[in-house]
């Protein structure tokens, strides 16, 4: 997968053509413009923005948040591999080997991972009573009983 590098700039004075021409040389391409106006009225204070929990996505309809497939996935197998005692480390190195990135789209680490266990602690009640997770479950005891 293609990793980005993307760049937002606060625009100080009006734009000139060589601008624009001088990124493109350097490879950079344009994917977004905000325009901004002053209005008349009363200053509304803005909604401080929270990061949506991993596992999570914003809803198609933008209304709610609704589970995201591949995070879930990545965290039950974090919640797997921390079951089968494995260290942060360890996690982060088969999550790695099974070609799982984190939302930034950059390899795990420890530190990731272990930024990531409030939200697995959280989640875990919901996936550790689906159907899904009480046959790992039989498969730990198997692989348990044949160590």
């Amino acid at each position: 997968m293609a990793r980005f590098e993307r760049v937002k700039e606060a625009v100080q004075s009006p734009l000139r053509t060589e601008y624009f021409s001088q990124r493109a040389a350097d490879g950079w391409k344009l994917v977004a413009l905000e325009w901004e106006r002053e209005i008349p009225g009363e200053v509304i204070q803005s909604i401080p923005r929270r990061e949506v929990p991993f596992g999570l996505r914003v809803a198609e309809d933008c209304q709610h948040l609704e589970e995201n497939p591949l995070e879930m996935q990545i965290l039950t197998t974090m919640m797997e591999l921390v079951v089968r005692d494995f260290t942060i480390s360890r996690v982060a190195i088969e999550l790695n080997r099974r070609e799982f990135r984190t939302r930034e789209g950059a390899e795990w680490s420890a530190l990731s991972v272990f930024r990531t266990l409030p939200r697995m602690i959280e989640v875990a009640p919901q996936v550790h009573s689906s159907e899904d997770w009480a046959e790992r479950r039989k498969q730990f005891s198997r692989i348990a009983w044949n160590s």
